[in-house]
């Protein structure tokens, strides 16, 4: 069966976002079709994870958390991939899919994904994710160059926009050939996404367990073709409320609690849902959020969605099956605050934040 889309990465985060909304959506008939699974490294502990992928019976994703105030405890059977192939074992077959039936491209390389090296350009196989699709989508021009849309779900902001360019300067620097890059520029839509969903842990060997919240944003353009219709597919005009509703709620929330345990030198092994037990911790970001983030957005007219996402972030923090270490999120502290604290006050400057201020100046 053919498979339109194609997901590069076979993460336990895609498996129980991409892969979960789109086995929903052909149970609907709302998907243009299957997926096809393709592992980009050469990562022999995931060769086992392939296999488990793409059974007939498909693979589990358990649902746990609140939602609405209510205990979520699910578990679900994604059906939604036929193939699961590697680039090192299967690079033709792999090549043939993408040239030949592919509608859109799915991503999600983790934090190096972007990153090139110099000989990952002189090899036959490149290395990197963007070396090897450039020969792929290379193939589909020479196979006629039918449009495509690519869905990045990297955490990267304006994910989109840093793929294309990446290619295009990939392209002027390896392809040498002027219709090609044309044909990227103009023949490819390359969307901007976010996507917003815990994914706690993996199912050995394929599945994953994760919170009921999902948020898959797609900010659309001319030509872009969507992977599903899905509840939590959210096709939106502009992708920045959504990305600054997560970077300055959600992540920020996380980034308050981690510089109080910190600085009180809390347990070093308390999780978030612990930390909000005690009740002077929770009234503090409670406070926090209620008298200065929730300000900040109602400046820019997003008070109704700040609101609603902040009743959502502090259910999700409390999640009875979530073990989220604040030793994890501390690291790289200074760098986060600056992102989700400082960046907060330069884009609302005129509101009052003294708690924030307080964390950010310290």
């Amino acid at each position: 069966m053919p498979t339109p889309i194609v997901q590069f990465g076979t993460s336990r985060f895609l498996q129980a976002h991409a892969d979960l909304f789109v086995s929903d959506a052909l149970k609907a008939g709302k998907a243009p079709g299957p997926i096809t699974i393709v592992q980009t490294t050469g990562s022999s502990e995931r060769s086992g994870r392939l296999a488990a992928l793409a059974r007939p019976e498909g693979f589990h994703v358990i649902i746990r958390g609140i939602q609405d105030g209510e205990r979520i405890d699910a578990t679900q059977r994604v059906t939604s991939v036929t193939r699961a192939l590697s680039t090192a074992e299967n690079w033709s077959e792999v090549r043939e899919i993408v040239a030949q039936e592919a509608e859109i491209l799915i991503s999600n390389t983790g934090d190096t994904g972007y990153r090139i090296t110099d000989d990952d350009l002189v090899t036959d196989i490149p290395r990197s994710f963007p070396g090897k699709l450039l020969l792929l989508l290379k193939a589909r021009f020479e196979a006629g160059g039918r449009a495509l849309t690519i869905l990045p779900c990297e955490l990267v902001s304006r994910n989109g926009d840093v793929l294309k360019a990446l290619m295009l300067g990939l392209a002027a620097e390896r392809a040498k050939d002027t219709a090609f890059t044309n044909w990227l520029n103009t023949g490819v839509v390359w969307a901007n996404t976010l996507v917003d969903r815990i994914v706690s842990e993996p199912l050995e060997p394929a599945g994953a367990i994760a919170e009921p919240y999902a948020l898959w944003a797609i900010e659309n353009q001319p030509g872009l073709h969507l992977p599903c219709i899905h509840p939590s597919v959210k096709l939106v005009d502009d992708l920045t409320p959504y990305e600054k509703l997560k970077l300055h709620i959600l992540n920020l929330g996380h980034t308050v609690l981690a510089d109080l345990w910190l600085r009180e030198g809390r347990n070093p092994h308390e999780t978030v849902r612990e930390t909000l037990a005690d009740a002077r911790v929770a009234a503090y970001l409670d406070r926090i959020y209620r008298s200065e983030v929730i300000p900040a957005f109602a400046a820019k007219d997003l008070q109704s969605e700040a609101t609603d996402y902040v009743a959502a972030t502090l259910e999700r923090f409390r999640n009875p099956f979530l073990n989220h270490r604040l030793s994890d999120i501390a690291n790289h502290h200074r760098e986060k605050i600056a992102r989700r604290i400082g960046d907060l006050r330069l884009w609302s400057p005129g509101v009052a934040m003294p708690e924030l201020t307080a964390i950010s100046d310290q």
